[in-house]
């Protein structure tokens, strides 16, 4: 399948002409290893990460569930193989896990935020993604509870301030709505007054682009003023932290979105541990 040959291209990128490291001073034996949490967080990249060390014939018991709560200490996998396998794929599982399980800890962190003020409201990611990385990145937004937004600049329409430059607003919805009645039309604004045009226009979604909580709050006014408000769900975003989704959280919006979420990634710490002695079998 094409995502395990992209998981085996990162350890290629480790090891484009093998472990010399290992291959020099290891000799050719068993082991058994486990992966532990260093920290307390939301766990991700487990099913990946199995399935890389079954690539390359590791035995793998996996002991956490993605997008489950972990404890520091905790271990998440017991591997059994070869020496030389268990070593070549262990930074890149590392860094998976450290990666996804980051994301999906801040998401978490974030959506709780935000629930406690607003059970109804969505956090959502963004394009905002390491390269190559995207449907990691979003997969663990989504083991966070949060919502992944746009794969893509496939999925949906969404016009920002960039195309509305070369057209007019309502111009631009005319033409996604020509191209495809399938795919929702999203308008980024920055005023009250072009989230009542966009909304008039028929937008789907109205996305409130760095705007204070009172800025947004007179924009829903006057939506609401217009009978507009119920034709168009409300996004919210831009610079949006921990110290305020729960200010925008309070307001009539559908869903916040954060880049922080994935391009600014804290690494969830982990560790792969060898177990002394000869083990030449998995432990049951």
């Amino acid at each position: 399948m094409e995502w395990i040959e992209d998981l085996v291209r990162f350890v290629r990128e480790d090891a484009p002409f093998g472990d010399v490291t290992t291959e020099a001073v290891v000799p050719d034996t068993t082991c058994v290893a486990r992966v532990q949490a260093k920290q307390d967080g939301i766990i991700a990249g487990i099913a990946e990460t199995a399935a890389l060390f079954f690539h390359f014939g590791v035995t793998v018991r996996q002991l956490a569930r993605d997008g489950s709560r972990v404890h520091e200490g905790q271990v998440l996998m017991e591997l059994a193989g070869t020496a030389s396998a268990i070593l070549l794929v262990e930074r890149t599982a590392l860094d998976l896990i450290g990666r996804m399980s980051g994301i999906a800890t801040r998401t978490r962190a974030m959506v709780d935020i935000a629930r406690a003020v607003n059970p109804k409201v969505a956090v959502a990611a963004t394009r905002k993604t390491c390269p190559g990385l995207r449907m990691l990145d979003k997969k663990a937004v989504v083991l966070g509870g949060g919502e992944p937004h746009r794969l893509s600049l496939s999925d949906q329409f969404l016009i920002k301030d960039n195309h509305l430059v070369l057209v007019s607003m309502e111009q631009a919805i005319r033409a996604g709505r020509a191209r495809s009645r399938y795919k929702t039309i999203e308008v980024e604004v920055g005023s009250a007054g072009d989230a009542v045009r966009a909304a008039a226009a028929g937008a789907d979604i109205v996305m409130l682009d760095n705007m204070t909580p009172g800025e947004v709050q007179a924009a829903l006014d006057r939506l609401q003023e217009r009978g507009l408000r119920d034709r168009v769900a409300i996004e919210v975003s831009g610079g949006i932290d921990k110290e305020t989704i729960a200010e925008f959280a309070g307001l009539d919006v559908d869903v916040i979105s954060i880049g922080a979420l994935t391009h600014s990634v804290t690494n969830f710490d982990a560790s792969l541990t060898v177990l002394p002695g000869e083990r030449t079998v998995f432990l049951s």
